[in-house]
């Protein structure tokens, strides 16, 4: 008798606990079909969400956001799509706004035309524009001066290289392209000057942001000439420079490696490998970070609490850490200089230039 109740009651308790969960849920559902006013959609550019980078960075922003309302992934809530040329991303916008998403995010400069052809279509729904300016009253644009901390990426180079050899690989031509090369170069040469250093800056353009590749070959190619520092900036291409570097190191003692510079977001798990002697070590010198998940969730918390900055233009830098350089592996010396380099840019005594002309 008593392994029969013991039975039925641990069958009650998992029914009671079944009921509890299917409540939960369903009261999670009704909270997302209640807040379709706060439901977020983000638009990825071409080099989708699991890019290690730009667009990656915005999605963790928007489940942070999600997360932070109590809110579901899917209609209501938060999601994502993907787009894999030009050519998806009106129709991303068209299928977010008729899935009932209020705020549509656009993430990339590329995306400029497509979200200021359908903020005019749908004044009704918010806008967020990343990396572009869109003036409209339904859009709220955010910018980064990825110069700034472009220059303190430059200045790590130019404290870490042995072989007073640097690159710069970039993704497309451009106007925020030219942010990160302008801003590199004038890093390294502020740097050099400051050891009484020459320092050689090589720089190339994979042509898009995808071509993993020919990354590869640019960074297989820099690295033949003796650069031994490489920042990309160049999305998921710039994965063929880490495997590049990859394959070198793993010829070499840790003491003797090569470095990449990661961009937008954290890359130092893409910069993991072992060494010729077996030794677990890390090539990744630094990362600069642009605040994109920080861009993307302060705006969709306003458009939360019914403040949404339509029509405003934020510019994101190193004060507040919009942009910023992780310590990563850095030398003492090179951080001090990083450190040093970042007070002067906000105290204003450091001009860092927009386009690559003014260096």
């Amino acid at each position: 008798m008593f392994t029969k109740t013991k039975k039925v009651l641990s069958f009650s308790v998992i029914l009671a606990a079944l009921g509890l969960t299917a409540t939960a849920c369903a009261n999670k559902s009704a909270n997302n079909a209640k807040s379709s006013n706060h439901s977020v959609a983000l638009v990825t550019n071409n080099t989708g969400v699991d890019d290690h980078s730009f667009n990656q960075s915005a999605w963790q922003g928007l489940q942070k956001y999600g997360k932070s309302h109590d809110l579901l992934k899917g209609p209501g809530g938060y999601n994502y799509f993907e787009s894999s040329s030009a050519s998806d991303h009106v129709p991303n916008i068209e299928q977010a706004i008729k899935a009932n998403y209020k705020t549509i995010v656009g993430v990339g400069y590329e995306l400029g035309d497509a979200i200021k052809s359908e903020a005019a279509k749908h004044p009704k729904n918010n806008f967020i524009m990343i990396d572009n300016v869109i003036n409209k009253k339904n859009v709220a644009s955010a910018t980064f001066k990825s110069n700034d901390a472009s220059y303190l990426a430059g200045v790590a180079a130019a404290y870490t290289t042995k072989t007073n050899v640097v690159g710069f690989v970039g993704g497309a031509h451009g106007v925020i392209l030219d942010l990160f090369d302008a801003g590199f170069a004038k890093g390294v040469y502020d740097a050099a000057k400051a050891q009484h250093k020459k320092i050689q800056i090589l720089n190339a353009y994979v042509g898009n942001f995808s071509s993993v590749d020919k990354a590869n070959a640019i960074a297989k190619a820099m690295y033949a000439r003796k650069a031994d520092v490489i920042y990309q900036v160049a999305a998921t291409a710039g994965e063929g420079v880490f495997q590049e570097a990859k394959n070198i190191n793993a010829k070499k003692a840790a003491s003797d490696r090569v470095w990449v510079i990661g961009v937008d977001s954290d890359q130092s798990s893409l910069g993991q490998y072992t060494d010729k002697n077996g030794k677990a070590a890390n090539f990744t010198l630094t990362s600069t970070i642009k605040g994109i998940g920080t861009a993307v969730a302060d705006i969709a918390n306003r458009a939360y609490n019914n403040d949404f900055p339509g029509g405003k233009h934020f510019v994101y830098g190193l004060k507040g850490n919009g942009t910023y350089v992780l310590k990563g592996n850095m030398n003492n010396a090179a951080w001090s200089a990083v450190e040093t380099a970042k007070q002067n840019i906000i105290a204003g005594k450091i001009k860092v230039p927009t386009t690559p002309s003014n260096n």
